[in-house]
């Protein structure tokens, strides 16, 4: 017996790496796939394969100072141990990259207009990290956070900034899916880190060619949009509020593929979303900075102009 087992020793030894390894390789095709099943891909590589590649390398540790031997394979662990524990730090803003969701391979695209009437910096929005901090979530992959100046101010007074209370009106003529109001308005300066009602108040339209725009964060009492109900293009929805998980008044906007009643945040695809009617890019850049030690937004800065205007602006 121990003359044939022997030699199968050091085969055992490495297979807890090559099965790591192996669910760790499929996680990723599964992830960079697309599709719905892509977001149980991007979950589990930053969950369960940091998880098991934690437990390898320990393991791993512990067995070769136990038995100062295995030093090839403790050198190989670590290595793609290293790359296994990589998406763990997605979950805290660390190494993260731009969901694997493709703006020219990804259809239906949804094309409407601003949600308000008033002139408004672009914080976050585009397709690239960045300008667009959404584009780690799949179903925010096109995601826009747009404010009234005076933003990023600081200030623990919802008064203080430019985007409070201000009118937000459905960008596109559909059927109210959802609307949602009740949820409170934090107090601003500080992420509220609201996790139970992460969108607040927030109104969902279904969309012609397929998928749903949802527009978020809206005052508490302001929502009009009633459920069922046929809403054209322009007319109010509610108005600009600090409710959900945000840190300041503004009005977040973004389309997603699969039905948003009952769903989690973060479980569904994403769909490129443009503008039209407006004195900007079909796709406007959001962007921050930091000057002198206090947040500079550096986005653009666009106005809804209606269709004759905005032809005639680009002629």
């Amino acid at each position: 017996m121990n003359g044939t087992s022997a030699p199968r020793r050091p085969v055992l030894a490495w297979l807890p790496l090559a099965v790591v390894t192996l669910g760790g390789a499929s996680t990723w095709a599964i992830f960079l796939g697309g599709g719905l099943r892509s977001v149980f891909g991007w979950l589990a590589l930053q969950t369960l394969v940091p998880l098991a590649a934690l437990a390898l390398v320990v393991g791993t540790v512990a067995h070769a100072i136990w038995t100062r031997r295995g030093a090839a394979r403790l050198a190989v662990t670590l290595a793609l141990g290293l790359v296994g524990l990589w998406p763990a730090g997605w979950l805290v803003g660390k190494g993260t990259l731009a969901y694997p969701y493709r703006l020219a391979s990804t259809s239906p695209s949804a094309t409407v207009r601003l949600p308000t009437d008033a002139s408004m910096r672009v914080l976050w929005g585009g397709d690239d990290l960045e300008h667009n901090h959404h584009a780690t979530m799949p179903d925010q992959r096109w995601a826009y956070d747009l404010v009234v100046e005076p933003a990023l101010t600081g200030s623990e007074r919802l008064e203080d900034y430019g985007c409070w209370g201000t009118t937000v009106v459905a960008p596109v003529s559909g059927t109210v899916h959802l609307a949602h109001d009740g949820e409170v308005d934090h107090v601003p300066g500080k992420p509220s880190n609201e996790l139970r009602a992460p969108l607040g108040n927030h109104v969902a339209i279904a969309l012609p060619a397929g998928g749903f725009l949802l527009i978020a964060h809206l005052q508490k009492g302001s929502v009009v949009a009633r459920e069922g109900e046929a809403i054209e293009e322009g007319a109010p929805i509610g108005a600009c509020g600090n409710s959900g998980n945000t840190s300041e008044p503004h009005v977040h906007i973004h389309a997603q593929r699969q039905d948003p009643r009952g769903r989690p945040v973060n479980f569904s695809e994403g769909l490129p979303l443009f503008f039209r009617d407006h004195d900007g890019a079909a796709m406007p850049l959001g962007g921050a900075d930091v000057v002198d030690g206090e947040p500079v937004a550096t986005g653009a800065i666009v106005r809804h102009l209606g269709a004759a205007r905005a032809a005639a602006a680009r002629d």
